[in-house]
């Protein structure tokens, strides 16, 4: 029911394309009434009076047919054009849901799973819908006409016919209840194949780097393997409906033609009646096996849509606020004994970060430094609530930072994460990601700010084209392009996560230089070189998710051990 919404705008198509085909069905099934009277005016009628008899209902048939063909085309037509429009919003709410979702529920169903639902499940649904408004509509009428009609000729007959029909129906149902655990196994084993053709596809560089070809392989092999055995699995099991109808749907004709034959004899059934019986049975079989050579297709259909729903009934947990505006307060970032952990309970897993509390003021420029994995990428995920911390204050600006309208945030705060891909396109598209009607001159602006300019004037300036997540771009050159799009939102708070790891010395020291001119941004920067934060207002220094001390680059050479152990191990690497 949940899925009714997306049809909206569409209710005249799905009311007069299955009531097409409905007509289209009777008419069908008035074949065997005008044949049966044929056949018994014929019996009855001299040589003489036959010609203007077959004649005229020869073109009422002709007739019937093309009518029939033209409920046909419109149902056909009117099936396509809902079913598309079904399958486009599904996507498009489907993304949009999924957009609003935090980080803490994506990494729940994982991004391949969330690519394959929104991709070929949502097609699972909209194939089906067309099958419902083409077929499904059709062949239950044509099942339950035939056998009033059957019923209306012979009573004794129509119960024999409803008992076979009732029994192909029990049939379906249990394959049809088999296929569909099968199938939600085999999405499954779906995702993870999808999962794993990105890892290789993306890491193609590092897998042959490692020589690693036939390793990857082998791991692909097995899951793809694992999935062709429920494939098969399924088929062996569908593979029995169209026997079994077609055997059941045989043996109701025989006990009919056995029962019939004697009504006959005794006068209770004429000839024609008993051909159209006939041919009202096999309009009930052909009715089952459209039926059940649907059962796979449903099957994947129906577990595509559970899958859909478990998407859809996923709530952030994260709230949008109201506010958006930006406050006159000279503290822009404020955190206060603030713990975060990244398992979906506490108790699952120790906080990632734990008692952290520290102010900055507004226009400084402040540096986080430690170890891997000692929390300092995890305080940007927070200020920019892709998760939302689970104690403490963080304020942005001096108010509460779930009082913000999330959107309004994010398009003040710049974000250079440390990889921070580069999407197909041209280096002024990417561009326009921070701001959409940026000039040519604002773009060569925060260019020169990132020391990009240069190189982009030996290739094609802002149409030097972007292939697939940069790599026809060095290391250094993607850094810089992501961090003059973070630039070109004019952002009141920078946040730079190793995102200079990839340049020379050189090309660091410019661009430090460069950033400290902008004197209205405050900016938190997280690196491995100290050298590239010495001029910080202020470094903090992480350790195993706490802040242990904080202080200027001095007076932490001087009060740090931990600081003092960085330092001197670059020292020794850099000389």
């Amino acid at each position: 029911m949940r899925y009714l919404k997306y049809l909206k705008g569409y209710t005249a198509h799905c009311i007069l394309a299955p009531l097409a085909k409905w007509i289209e069905a009777a008419l069908e099934l008035m074949v065997p009434l005008v044949l049966a009277r044929v056949i018994n005016l014929l019996k009855d009628t001299n040589i003489s009076n036959k010609i203007p008899i077959i004649f005229y209902n020869g073109l009422f048939l002709i007739g019937i047919g093309i009518v029939g063909f033209l409920c046909a085309l419109f149902c056909q037509r009117s099936a396509s054009i809902v079913s598309q429009g079904f399958g486009t919003r599904i996507r498009d709410s489907l993304y949009a849901h999924i957009n609003t979702l935090s980080l803490r529920e994506m990494n729940q169903v994982g991004t391949a799973s969330m690519v394959f639902r929104a991709a070929t499940d949502a097609e699972q649904l909209q194939t089906a819908l067309a099958m419902i408004i083409r077929l499904v509509v059709r062949a239950p009428f044509i099942v339950v006409a035939s056998i009033i009609i059957i019923c209306i000729k012979s009573w004794q007959i129509g119960l024999v016919v409803l008992g076979f029909t009732i029994l192909i129906g029990v049939v379906i149902c249990i394959i049809f209840k088999k296929c569909f655990k099968l199938a939600i196994e085999n999405q499954l084993k779906m995702d993870k194949m999808t999962q794993i053709s990105n890892e290789i596809l993306g890491g193609a560089r590092v897998v042959r780097a490692f020589n690693a070809k036939q390793t990857e392989h082998a791991r692909f092999f097995k899951v793809a393997a694992a999935r062709q055995k429920d494939a098969v699995r399924i088929g062996k099991i569908s593979a029995w409906l169209n026997p079994l109808t077609y055997a059941l749907a045989n043996l109701a004709i025989l006990v009919v033609l056995f029962w019939g034959g004697d009504f006959i004899i005794k006068g209770n059934l004429n000839i024609g009646n008993a051909q159209a019986i006939i041919q009202y049975i096999v309009q009930i079989l052909n009715a089952m096996i459209v039926i059940a050579g649907m059962i796979t297709l449903f099957a994947n259909a129906y577990s595509a849509m559970v899958r859909i729903n478990e998407v859809f009934d996923l709530k952030s947990s994260i709230q949008d606020g109201s506010l958006q505006e930006i406050p006159n307060n000279t503290t822009a970032i404020l955190f206060d004994k603030v713990y975060f952990s990244y398992a979906k309970e506490e108790k699952e897993e120790k906080y990632a970060l734990e008692n952290i509390s520290f102010t900055v003021p507004r226009g400084n420029k402040i540096a986080f430094v430690g170890g891997t994995g000692s929390g300092k990428s995890t305080v940007t995920l927070l200020l920019t609530r892709l998760y939302e911390r689970n104690h403490g204050t963080l304020k942005i600006f001096g108010e509460n930072i779930e009082d913000y309208n999330i959107q309004f945030l994010r398009n003040h705060i710049g974000v250079v994460t440390q990889e921070s891909p580069l999407f197909t396109g041209t280096v002024r598209s990417n561009l326009q990601w921070g701001k959409q009607n940026a000039s040519d001159e604002e773009m060569w602006n925060v260019l020169e700010l990132a020391c990009a300019k240069d190189f982009l004037k030996q290739k094609e300036g802002l149409e030097t084209p972007i292939v697939e997540g940069g790599k026809n771009l060095s290391g250094g050159q993607l850094q810089r392009l992501a961090i003059a799009r973070a630039l070109i939102k004019n952002p009141q708070i920078l946040l730079l996560d190793d995102s200079s790891s990839a340049l020379d010395f050189a090309t660091d020291r410019q661009l430090r230089k460069n950033l400290a001119s902008l004197t209205d941004t405050t900016i938190i920067t997280i690196a491995q070189r100290t050298t590239s934060i010495a001029n910080s207002d202020c470094i903090y220094v992480f350790s195993d998710g706490k802040i242990v001390t904080h202080g200027t680059h001095s007076q932490l050479l001087q009060n740090s051990s931990l600081y003092q152990e960085i330092y001197n191990a670059q020292d020794v690497k850099e000389v």
